[in-house]
């Protein structure tokens, strides 16, 4: 198997907003992540991923790109930025940015030429289409998108197709200056890009080269896989309990997807000693082994999303849930990528991100009894993985979600979005809705990151733009870097032994006790070397012997200090690895 650095590295998300406000405002900016720097050394992290820090409205947090090569004023200026740069790199930290080129902002200035005539030179940067007569569509389709017809010059007219925006709605705008539709698979101040155009194409490489120069170390490619629209963009199904089609299934890993991302790589990627990771909504094994081959014709790797969408909800086929996922469906996953990719790929290791609720939460048990110990289960099995572990910001203390009481306390687009389309297009009972939200709302990740017991968690002097967790007196960086049994110790060494183990970075992987609903025990073999991994994902005592080759084997970790892992006995949420030659 070929090594890179990359694959040796651990990565931790930044999503600036709620790092560290520097500057007194409530919005979290570069000047604080630069402040930060010394307490990322200390985790012992190797690259910083940051979500969009370009010029923005800010309508989907900074996913609404209106200048890629300036910076959002909330979060400083380009001089503050260099300076982050310069910083991370004396410290031996590389730095990625996010790259958003599905789509723009409606006020990028690209788009602002594009709808203003059907003749403009920029027209042709985005997807615009006539809309449907009203009198040429279906009874049962003007019934079920009555509220989404728009007249013009004395016509009524539907979108072009039956697609829905992920953030609900529908997935056209309509423009008054032409009388025709926009497509945005997001926001309707997010138009996509038509990456069918050259030119458009070829602007997006430039400004990929110009931030390389600059000095950047990678990318993180927001939903890459949905640039390549399908021929015709025809209607889609509409799955049980939605509204609309599903745009997604039929937009993800598109026509042309990988001749564009070969082509990315030629002109930009290659030249550059890079890591890069595609977003890569609906991409099956099949596909996530081109995207990711080990040739490098496109990407490093790619975030499949199988293993965060298990806890879905069946009832409704939506992801707004109470449940927990199935422990054994998430190991048959989570196996199914770490063999499928062996070899032929490399896999992204994460549960968290900026778009997933807190994991102690969703998977542990965030309970005053069980958090911390069950944050560092999850993150050992994680951990013990092969691929690139991503470490998302707070993952690192346990934090956990925000205890959502009323709609007036989000902030995510999606989330309010959701609400009020499912309670006024589909019904549903806002008291029975409003849990799953909260549970699976994208704002638990975003809440400030926890630095202190002092007001406002350290994060800021002022009022924040969310609310900060309430259990941040508890749950802090001050108090865990104190604490040598904490949560961010034990990532630490986590760490430290991924830095440290080929045979943790480039190991095979073979599943024991596939069907126990409570535990997830697994071996890596590499060169005559073997580790086992044993976690007990659960509140129940279990029994369980190694196998009689780990009898002997040095305990590289555990989360319960001391505890004899041989004799036999699991407690609720232990976690040990041991390791023979």
């Amino acid at each position: 198997m070929k090594k890179a650095w990359w694959k040796e590295s651990v990565v931790y998300q930044i999503y600036p907003r709620s790092f560290c406000d520097s500057n007194g405002d409530g919005i979290g900016d570069l000047n604080g992540i630069t402040s930060k720097l010394d307490y990322l050394k200390e985790l012992g992290i190797d690259v910083i991923w940051l979500s969009p820090v370009y010029r923005s409205p800010n309508d989907d947090n900074g996913y609404d790109i209106s200048d890629y090569e300036d910076i959002m004023e909330d979060f400083g200026s380009m001089a503050d930025f260099d300076r982050l740069l310069k910083s991370a790199h004396e410290k031996g930290l590389k730095i990625v940015m996010d790259l958003v080129v599905n789509h723009t902002s409606d006020e990028h200035a690209w788009f602002l030429e594009s709808r203003k005539n059907a003749e403009n030179e920029k027209r042709d940067y985005y997807i615009w289409r006539k809309g449907r007569k009203l009198n040429e569509v279906s009874p049962e389709e003007r019934k079920q998108f009555a509220s989404d017809v728009v007249e013009y010059k004395g016509e009524k007219f539907l979108p072009p197709n039956n697609w829905g925006s992920f953030f609900s709605g529908p997935a056209w705008g309509f423009s008054e200056e032409t009388g025709e539709f926009y497509l945005h698979l997001f926001s309707k101040k997010q138009p996509d890009l038509n990456w069918e155009n050259e030119r458009v194409r070829k602007e997006v490489f430039d400004m990929m080269n110009r931030w390389c120069e600059k000095g950047i170390d990678g990318f993180r490619m927001d939903v890459i896989s949905l640039i390549s629209k399908p021929e015709g963009l025809p209607n889609q199904p509409i799955p049980t309990g939605a509204i609309y089609g599903d745009a997604g299934q039929i937009c993800a890993n598109g026509p042309h997807v990988h001749a564009y991302l070969k082509e990315m790589n030629r002109k930009v990627l290659s030249h550059y000693d890079l890591i890069t990771v595609g977003e890569t909504a609906g991409v099956t094994l099949e596909e996530a082994k081109k995207y990711a081959n080990s040739d490098g014709t496109e990407l490093n790797m790619v975030f499949q999303f199988e293993h965060v969408s298990l806890d879905d909800n069946p009832k409704y086929g939506f992801k707004w849930n109470t449940e927990k996922m199935s422990l054994v469906s998430l190991k048959k996953n989570l196996t199914k990528w770490q063999n499928g990719l062996y070899e032929v790929g490399w896999n992204s290791i994460f549960f968290c991100n900026h778009d997933q609720p807190r994991i102690v939460s969703r998977l542990g048990n965030d309970s005053d009894l069980y958090r911390e110990r069950s944050a560092k289960c999850i993150a050992t099995f994680l951990h013990m993985m092969q691929g690139t572990p991503y470490v998302y910001q707070g993952e690192e203390l346990g934090m956990s979600n925000y205890p959502f009481q009323d709609l007036s306390e989000f902030r995510d687009l999606e989330s309010i979005n959701a609400f009020h389309e499912l309670t006024e297009k589909a019904h549903l009972d806002p008291a029975e809705l409003f849990p799953m939200i909260a549970f699976k709302s994208r704002d638990n990740a975003r809440t400030p990151m926890q630095w202190d017991d002092s007001e406002n968690a350290g994060f800021t002097s002022a009022t924040p733009w969310i609310k900060v967790n309430p259990n941040y007196k508890k749950v802090n960086a001050k108090e865990e870097l104190a604490r040598a049994d904490s949560v961010f110790h034990y990532y630490q060494k986590l760490i430290s032994l991924r830095h440290h183990s080929g045979l943790i970075v480039y190991g095979d992987f073979r599943l024991l006790e596939e069907e126990d609903p409570n535990l997830f025990i697994y071996e890596r073999h590499l060169d005559g070397k073997a580790l086992l991994c044993v976690c007990n994902v659960s509140e129940k005592e279990r029994e369980y012997t190694p196998p009689a080759e780990f009898q002997d084997g040095q305990v590289l970790i555990q989360n319960i200090p001391d505890r004899d892992v041989r004799a036999g006995k699991l407690a609720p949420y232990e976690a040990y690895v041991l390791a023979v030659e």
